[in-house]
């Protein structure tokens, strides 16, 4: 049913293998409990039927990296932390191969986030335990249970995925579901850039110098958990940055008060912390303040714009959580407004949606430009 591999000669016959074949049905066991970057586990991968558990504990990848971003198709289910995975093991960030079988079940109109149990079960009547979801992934020898787990994760996923793209190219969509699971590769590949850090957790309520101190302390947080190759968490909590910067702290008694902050880091950092929120950039420097999210109007924008965007689910019969996005709506809502470049919007809004969403949108909204402007006052 499957074969373990944790010897390097062993793994030089699985490339073979992959030489055969150029689509891979794959999936990843990890754990990232304690650190920043994930601590690779089991990668299992099923080459024409066959199923290949590799041990990222014993083995050299290097050469499987490869044939991965070199394959015809990697076929996964709910890849986003495979892929950072990966990008993160092989040092290389532009897998655009991919065919994610939870985006296909999404425009099928199953939901966002259907589990693989729950698509197999839906699409293949096939049922598969998942009782070793919390297991240690990186213990030697792992049991018998957790390697017939691993194995079913990739033992089925191919036929899945068949069914699926015959579905989706019956309704004229698969096309969407690939161009749509580019732009989700894309996406996990690009960090915030530094500059922009404050942008992640500031909203529009705080003034210029909170702006200022969030983006202090998302920084340093920044530099200091990849240095110290701990999760953000375990330094500071978004919730504790927030209330960093609404309490403002003077002294270290006033910091062990703050939401969810850690006494080994009032110890260890306290003075940094307190230092990052005092000394500040001249004011200049500081970022503006940010734009107000969009109010309904009794203009009737956001309305025209829901109307719009239901007569695009009726005719292209994709579910409307799956067309637009809120976070999508307000690019569009803040590109008119700040009169942006059209390649800054989500590259989801830039392919197949362009001509039958997003350049309508923008055409409906600029019509009521000047309103939305005064909604979306910024106060520098």
């Amino acid at each position: 049913m499957f074969q373990f591999i944790n010897q390097q000669s062993d793994l030089e016959n699985v490339l073979q293998h992959m030489k055969q074949s150029s689509i891979y049905g794959l999936d990843t066991e990890f754990i990232k409990v304690d650190t920043f970057w994930p601590k690779l586990g089991v990668f299992q991968i099923n080459v024409d039927g066959k199923v290949f558990l590799l041990d990222g504990t014993a083995l050299d990848l290097a050469g499987f990296w490869k044939k991965i971003f070199q394959a015809q198709q990697n076929i996964f289910h709910a890849c986003s932390e495979d892929i950072d995975l990966i990008y993160h093991y092989a040092d290389h960030s532009s897998l655009d191969n991919v065919f994610d079988t939870q985006v296909a079940m999404s425009f099928l109109g199953h939901g966002l986030q259907v589990s693989y149990q729950n698509a197999l079960k839906q699409m293949l009547d096939i049922d598969i335990d998942k009782d070793q979801t919390r297991s240690d992934w990186l213990a030697r020898p792992l049991s018998a249970e957790q390697m017939s787990y691993a194995a079913n994760d990739v033992l089925y996923i191919t036929e899945l995925a068949q069914k699926l793209k015959t579905e989706l190219e019956e309704k004229q969509l698969y096309h969407c579901v690939l161009e749509d699971c580019k732009s989700l590769t894309y996406e996990i590949s690009v960090e915030t850039p530094k500059d922009k850090l404050y942008m992640d957790i500031g909203n529009y309520r705080h003034s210029r110098k909170q702006l200022m101190q969030l983006q202090q302390l998302m920084v340093w947080r920044e530099e200091m958990v990849k240095a110290l190759n701990q999760p953000r968490s375990f330094l500071l909590k978004n919730s504790t940055i927030y209330d960093l910067v609404e309490k403002n702290p003077k002294n270290n008694f006033q910091l062990a008060q703050v939401k969810d902050i850690r006494p080994n880091v009032v110890r260890e950092h306290g003075k940094t912390i307190l230092d990052l929120l005092k000394f500040l950039p001249e004011s200049g420097e500081w970022p503006l303040r940010m734009a107000r999210p969009i109010r309904h109007s009794s203009k009737g924008v956001t309305q025209a714009v829901d109307a719009f965007i239901d007569l695009a689910v009726q005719e292209y019969q994709v579910p409307k959580e799956v067309l637009m996005r809120k976070k999508w709506l307000n690019s569009l809502y803040q590109h008119v407004v700040f009169q942006a470049d059209e390649q800054d919007l989500p590259r989801y809004l830039l392919g197949w949606r362009y001509e039958i969403l997003t350049r309508p949108l923008l055409e409906l909204l600029n019509k009521d430009k000047e309103y939305l402007s005064t909604q979306m006052t910024v106060i520098e």
